[in-house]
């Protein structure tokens, strides 16, 4: 075939396929929500101070139940805020406390949302962030409506590294790591 046959040829093909593929209905979406889930709106980042009390009140709950964590709280933007980890604390969970957090504030949603779902399909947030923890314990700290942060935990079982830590004046209420 001569190159200007095959370019032809090429054109031809291309603007046939072109009529077709326009004509197609797209698929309609499968279980199509009225509004976006996990659309909690960005508050003011959690301070210092905040995260220092979400780690002790944390911590304190771990000393008691005798498990060694590593707690992590992060801002909005999940970057680290604070973070302990407790002595005999897996050298693992120091990494993968911030992850869960990470994925908790960027993600506003619980971790736990993408264990489930990778349990149940395929998994596709991990193509969308390499760094996606979906392992639970990361929580979004969640103040008058507003994300400021999230914490995660990690060392124990998932049950362990989830829980409840509950705030007073100095400190946001959420749901967080009983750890």
């Amino acid at each position: 075939m001569r190159p200007i046959d095959f370019a032809v040829a090429t054109l031809v093909l291309a603007i046939g396929t072109g009529s077709v593929c326009a004509h197609q209905p797209a698929p309609a979406a499968p279980n199509l929500p009225e509004k976006i889930p996990f659309g909690v709106p960005y508050g003011a980042p959690v301070g210092l101070e905040q995260a220092r009390a979400i780690v002790s009140a944390t911590q304190a709950e771990a000393e008691k139940r005798g498990w060694p964590m590593s707690i992590a709280v992060v801002y909005t933007h999940g970057d680290l805020v604070h973070f302990a980890r407790m002595d005999g604390a897996q050298l693992a969970s120091v990494g993968v406390s911030q992850r869960k957090a990470r994925t908790a504030a960027r993600w506003r949603r619980e971790t736990r949302v993408f264990f489930e779902a990778y349990a149940k399909g395929p998994p596709i947030y991990g193509t969308l962030d390499p760094e996606l923890a979906a392992s639970p314990g990361g929580i979004p700290l969640i103040v008058d409506g507003k994300l400021i942060g999230a914490v995660g935990c990690s060392g124990g079982t998932s049950d362990q590294d989830v829980g409840r830590v509950s705030g007073g004046d100095r400190r946001p209420q959420v749901s967080g790591c009983r750890a």
